[in-house]
């Protein structure tokens, strides 16, 4: 029997110079090798690839964010779900830290690892048949939402909830939680699950759902990664319209304003209801639009604009009303997205704020915010404001204010990534926001980059934290994933 290597054999191993991609070659007895044919001993036999150069170590030490880098010994672009499992097992043997990665979209370092193994999850983006009865579907980590609704709406079927951006993987929105404009209807993303995939830290492939290893399936939704990487889901499936009518309602007051929100979510009137607040004339953020959605046939009945505006206080010789296609409603950021990469910002720092505040404070708490913002610190950057329903939200990892209707305010900053003085104060400031905003009952929405110890993290939690800790311990016991996120 060949002798275990250390930890430090073991990333010299991973890091050979010269390295490049590392692939299972039959010749070569079981040993991975280099593209120079250089013999790697002990890692296992892998259907995908291993990479180990300048470019993929570069690539993974970057995330959409651009504020931390921490760089990877090596890359994991599984070829199947075993790659995922023997690599983490590989990684168990040697200590080394491992971490998943979707579409590399997090803004502060969450999904990287100094000198351990990124997982890659984007190769498992298998999407099956919509399953009996047309209830549901099950799909690979690295599937994108836009994928998905794709393939779902060839049935006449969608999945009811949906972050804006759509170019996200399933993994990455089901470790965090996933909200949107439908969730004051349906919950977060991870209310809307019925089983996940998943290989622990311990490297065993396990299936878990509300009745099957419940502890695993509520430690790993929303749980940021700390128990289990994602490598597949079955995710509820409802009626999809084929068009929508959407509304851009303006308002001049804060407090009118966040007040017909709540209202129309109580109501229940619009299937999305989400908010912008946009700067003046004079810089000032004071231009304040609601923006909701009403589903057409055959989800909804076909859109009344008297009933569905009937009692609200906008500006009638404002409003904008649209009618779209489903999925050109779904992707609409699309083009937007497109502008920002052709024009080279998409690669800027992204020093993003998120927070729920709670619903009874949550003019007092984001007037003040928004006063102090300005547009050259947003940059061309946006800023949302809207409700949530306490009683849908049923995640116990996603924290939320104990009040019956929730704000989701985010502050989604674009700034040049060489002024690392700006991109510094922007953080403090991030974090004196929260601080104001914990104080007064709300919490963090854990996507943007807020500087947080592993106290914060225990006080997020709250009377979850000892149920994390121990789902940590007996499935992730070397506590190997996901570092980048500081809490354990």
């Amino acid at each position: 029997m060949p002798r275990t290597p250390s930890r430090r054999t073991a990333l010299r191993g991973l890091a050979a110079a010269g390295a490049a991609v590392i692939g299972f070659d039959p010749s070569a007895r079981g040993w991975a090798v280099t593209e120079t044919g250089r013999p790697l001993r002990h890692l296992p036999k892998l259907d995908g690839t291993l990479r180990t150069d300048a470019a993929a170590l570069s690539a993974a030490a970057e995330d959409f964010g651009h504020i931390v880098h921490r760089r990877p010994a090596a890359v994991l672009r599984p070829g199947s779900v075993r790659d995922v499992v023997a690599m983490i097992r590989f990684c168990n043997a040697h200590g080394l830290r491992v971490a998943p990665r979707g579409q590399g979209h997090a803004t502060n370092g969450q999904a990287q690892v100094e000198g351990g193994l990124i997982i890659e999850t984007a190769p498992l983006d298998a999407i099956g048949p919509v399953g009996s009865g047309g209830t549901t579907v099950t799909v690979g980590a690295g599937a994108k939402w836009s994928d998905v609704a794709r393939a779902t709406l060839a049935h006449g079927l969608t999945p009811p909830v949906f972050t804006d951006y759509l170019e996200l993987s399933v993994g990455g929105t089901l470790s965090v939680g996933g909200l949107g404009g439908q969730s004051h209807r349906h919950g977060a993303q991870t209310d809307n699950v019925t089983e996940l995939q998943v290989v622990t830290g311990a490297g065993e492939l396990v299936r878990c759902s509300p009745v099957r290893h419940r502890d695993l399936f509520l430690a790993v939704l929303a749980g940021l990664g700390q128990c289990a990487v994602v490598v597949g889901a079955t995710v509820r499936l409802v009626r999809a319209p084929e068009t929508v009518r959407h509304y851009l309602l303006p308002y001049d007051d804060l407090r009118t304003f966040l007040d017909d929100q709540r209202r129309l979510v109580r109501d229940q009137r619009f299937s999305y209801v989400e908010g912008q607040i946009t700067p003046d004339a004079s810089g000032a953020f004071r231009g304040y639009a609601i923006e909701a959605v009403a589903y057409g046939p055959p989800a909804g009945s076909t859109p009344d604009d008297t009933v569905l505006l009937r009692g609200l206080r906008h500006d009638p010789s404002g409003a904008q009303i649209t009618d779209l296609g489903y999925y050109d409603f779904l992707d609409r950021l699309a083009p937007g997205v497109a502008a920002l990469k052709e024009a080279g910002l998409w690669s800027y720092a992204h020093p993003w704020l998120n927070l729920l505040l709670p619903g009874r404070g949550a003019a007092d708490l984001a007037g003040p915010l928004l006063d102090a913002l300005t547009p050259a610190d947003l940059g061309p950057g946006v800023v949302l404001l809207y409700p949530l329903l306490r009683e849908r939200l049923r995640t116990p990892l996603l924290r939320m204010p104990d009040d019956p209707v929730p704000y989701l305010f985010a502050v989604l900053r674009t700034t040049p990534p060489q002024d690392a003085a700006t991109v510094e104060r922007l953080l403090a400031a991030n974090r004196s926001a929260y601080d104001t905003v914990h104080a007064a009952g709300g919490t963090q929405y854990p996507v943007g980059s807020i500087p947080f110890g592993r106290a914060d993290w225990r006080r997020h939690f709250g009377p979850e934290w000892a149920r994390l800790a121990e789902a940590r311990t007996t499935y992730d016991p070397r506590g190997l994933l996901t570092p980048g996120q500081g809490i354990f």
